[in-house]
């Protein structure tokens, strides 16, 4: 099947009876499927959007602070700030390497901050921003301790971050109480590292 990546099987009780590409694009894949799931034998259709499978970053610093950059979103004209996070490239998004080797470009070329030496970056596991139309899934990372780079940030042609600060678990858990910070995300990693015992130092990684 042409997908941006073979993560998402049809998995037990699910079929897929017929597919259709209606728009293909770099980023971007549409299709029309006709399948039958665990509780509907009779056939049904859904469009399901195809996209690379991305990473998000939360890094830490040696002072315990996390990195966001706020960043230009056309879809809902608005400036926000949010993890660094990127798209990877290459159908090897279940290969632990690329997902590191990613978190950490990405990491540099949005905020200019670069793994120290003797870090770590630990997976979060994953999610889906929106299963209800896509599958797309988002590969979390912790990297600490993270500092500036001697190079700075560099940005993408298409991408217009406007600022990079570090902000405390503090000012991060005021920021999503509030909803400044609105997208899935950030909210997301926010809740892993919240439930994981991170957020608040209490788990020592």
């Amino acid at each position: 099947m042409p997908a941006f990546h073979s993560f998402i099987p049809d998995r037990d009780g699910w079929k897929t009876l017929h597919e259709e590409i209606c728009f293909s694009g770099p980023y971007l894949q549409v299709q029309s499927v006709t399948v039958t799931s665990p509780t509907r034998s009779a056939p049904f259709n859904w469009t399901v959007c195809h996209r690379k499978a991305a990473v998000v970053v939360a890094a830490r610093t040696t002072e315990g602070k996390f990195i966001l950059v706020r960043q230009e979103r056309v879809p809902i004209r608005a400036t926000i700030w949010e993890l660094p996070a990127g798209q990877i490239d290459h159908a090897t998004e279940q290969d632990a390497g690329a997902i590191r080797a990613t978190g950490l470009r990405e990491l540099r070329e949005e905020s200019g901050y670069e793994l120290m030496p003797g870090g770590e970056v630990v997976s979060l596991g994953h999610f889906f921003p929106s299963c209800g139309f896509t599958d797309e899934h988002s590969h979390l990372l912790l990297v600490h301790p993270v500092a500036p780079g001697p190079s700075g940030p560099a940005l993408d042609a298409n991408e217009m971050i406007t600022e990079c600060r570090a902000f405390s678990s503090e000012e991060l858990k005021a920021m999503v109480a509030s909803g400044e910070i609105c997208d899935a995300n950030t909210l997301a990693a926010f809740a892993r590292l919240t439930a994981m015992d991170i957020l608040s130092g209490r788990t020592i990684l």
